[in-house]
């Protein structure tokens, strides 16, 4: 039987299954296994389910797997792994373990003890080693998940059913780890399945941790995986008029709204309305025009009409919102949506698709715009581990990206001042001050 001690992971969908294989890669090293993204022993895979298409993507690349690597174990956990476990759809996939999300933070453990009788750890550990294994952690970038599950159950979400009642992380554990890290990293990324539930179990507050963290680490640049619309309140606004000067938290805000209708807001369960969602948006710019706002968008959800649909495209076209991540509405078993469905049309495949286009299309003419409205701005830009030709990729101080000529003086992972210069071809160039 072949000895087991090489490992390689890949995480589907958001920044929180990103955070996730970042700590399950560094527990692994831990434990004695070796970073081999080549020819693995074990492949580690953190699956997505908030699509039909999610779920089916990991379903092929576990097919794909099995079929050029047929010697190395398949360990699947996450939210698609939780949803075939509970419904019994994994029988047929070439899988050694599965780790549904309840137990995913003992991952590791479990696969020690799976495949007890067939390891061949390393006993040298590397602390070193523990922080190359993410296109994020390269360049010297940290992502933490900060708190787990939702109680919100939006109409059309799977997840809260996957990942169960928010649970938060203290603010002085997370404190730790940030002060464990500092010296190794550049920037820390907060992510949560919701960030309004940060702190429901703790008794402790979001801005409170935002706060903690940037008047009691060093960590040079802090900024958010996500920020859901029910946090953006005055609490957040009085701390980013304070606190959006400092060079340090960045001007990067992902606020999924889902929807521009009010109709729509209200089948979704969303607990918002348009002219809400506006006022804050336009606080944010307000406080920092620079600011770079993303959201998700849903197009075809049940009931949506022609109408619902050109109120959302209206009200999407006058926000200052600058990108957008579009989604054509996916029917999850057992959501609320689910057994709406069977008294409320959903808009065929075509209409969906047609929708989907008209919102990429203002997404791109907007996103177009940003870019325009920072060019000539001087930023601090952290490199990025990646080469383009004679350039370099880099993050400005609202991450957006950028290309900077390629010098020996510029080292990936550190912060430099940068004027924006020049747009090409929809991507920013500057030059380093």
């Amino acid at each position: 039987m072949k000895k087991l001690k090489t490992f390689y992971s890949f995480s589907f969908g958001c920044r929180v299954n990103e955070a996730e294989k970042e700590e399950i890669d560094k527990k692994m090293i831990e434990n004695g296994f070796i970073f081999d993204e080549k020819n693995p022993d074990v492949y580690i895979i953190n699956t997505c389910a908030v699509t039909h298409k999610a779920e089916r993507e990991a379903r092929q690349l576990v097919y794909k797997i099995n079929k050029t690597l047929p010697k190395t174990k398949i360990v699947i956990t996450g939210c698609s792994a939780t949803y075939w476990k509970k419904n019994n759809y994994y029988q047929d996939l070439p899988v050694s373990l599965l780790v549904d999300n309840l137990n995913k933070e003992y991952l590791v453990e479990l696969l020690k003890k799976h495949f007890q009788n067939s390891l061949n750890l390393s006993s040298n550990y590397n602390s070193e080693k523990s922080f190359i294994t993410s296109k994020f952690l390269s360049s010297k970038r940290a992502m933490i998940k900060i708190q787990d599950g939702c109680q919100r159950y939006c109409t059309f979400c799977i997840v809260p059913y996957l990942r169960a009642f928010p649970r938060s992380r203290k603010i002085n554990d997370i404190l730790t780890m940030v002060k464990n890290m500092q010296d190794k990293v550049t920037e820390v990324v907060l992510t949560a399945i919701n960030t309004e539930a940060f702190g429901y179990d703790t008794k402790e507050s979001f801005i409170e941790l935002l706060k903690t963290i940037l008047e009691k680490t060093k960590i040079k640049r802090l900024s958010l995986g996500s920020i859901h619309p029910w946090s953006i309140n005055d609490n957040f606004f009085d701390f980013y008029k304070n606190y959006h000067k400092s060079e340090r938290f960045i001007d990067f805000f992902h606020i999924p709204i889902q929807s521009g209708s009010d109709r729509m807001l209200i089948l979704m369960k969303r607990g918002y309305k348009t002219s809400e969602i506006l006022e804050k948006l336009k606080k944010i710019k307000k406080i920092n025009p620079f600011a770079f706002i993303g959201t998700d968008l849903i197009v075809g959800f049940l009931e949506e009409t022609d109408k619902d649909f050109q109120d959302s495209l209206e009200f999407l076209k006058i926000t200052p919102i600058d990108k957008f991540h579009v989604f054509r509405f996916s029917k999850r078993t057992k959501t609320q949506a689910y057994f709406m469905a069977k008294k409320l049309k959903e808009p065929d495949e075509k209409t969906k698709e047609k929708r989907s286009n008209a919102l990429i299309e203002l997404g791109r003419k907007k996103y177009f715009q940003f870019l325009e409205k920072n060019l000539g701005r001087e930023s601090k830009v952290l490199i990025l581990n990646k080469r383009e030709g004679d350039f370099c990729h880099g993050l400005l101080d609202n991450q957006l990206p950028i290309l900077i000529p390629y010098s020996k003086k510029l080292q990936f992972g550190e912060i430099y001042p940068v004027k924006v210069m020049d747009l090409k071809k929809g991507r920013l160039v500057g030059e380093a001050c």
